[in-house]
């Protein structure tokens, strides 16, 4: 089986992703001379329902360093880019470390790990608001 496409999500603008996660994941995709895809933040492609989405999306197996699993899946498939649930592995560099993230990217081998369920409104992350923590709060 060849390589799988590489693809590294910087999280640039909700820096929920620790810094030092990203940099380590990133200087050893950047040390490994393997050919990958990075990416300002999927989020923001996802809410502009950038094109390029698509391309990543094109069915060839695929290795995701961004967030959860659930997560990614939500934003490709907000931009109409679904990812294949059998040919698409997400690295959670949010719970993962940088070693584990930056092994897995780098071994051949595909662990397809996306939510196999149809993703729906329903399935997409919720954001934490000043507005719903009030009204969720006990009195």
């Amino acid at each position: 089986m060849s390589q799988p496409r590489i693809l590294f999500c910087n999280c640039t603008y909700a820096q929920v992703i620790p810094a030092d996660v990203k940099a380590e994941v990133l200087r050893k995709l950047c040390e490994s001379g393997v050919a990958f895809d990075a990416v300002a933040d999927l989020c923001e492609l996802s809410a502009r329902h950038d094109p390029s989405l698509k391309a990543l999306a094109d069915g060839a197996p695929a290795k995701i360093a961004a967030c959860f699993p659930r997560a990614v899946k939500w934003l490709f498939a907000s931009a109409g880019a679904a990812l294949s649930p059998v040919a698409t592995e997400v690295l959670n560099m949010r719970a993962q470390s940088a070693e584990e993230v930056a092994d897995a990217l780098l071994h051949r081998e595909l662990k397809p790990n996306l939510p196999r369920a149809k993703a729906t409104c329903s399935d997409a992350p919720v954001a934490q608001t000043v507005e719903r923590a009030a009204l969720t709060a006990s009195p």
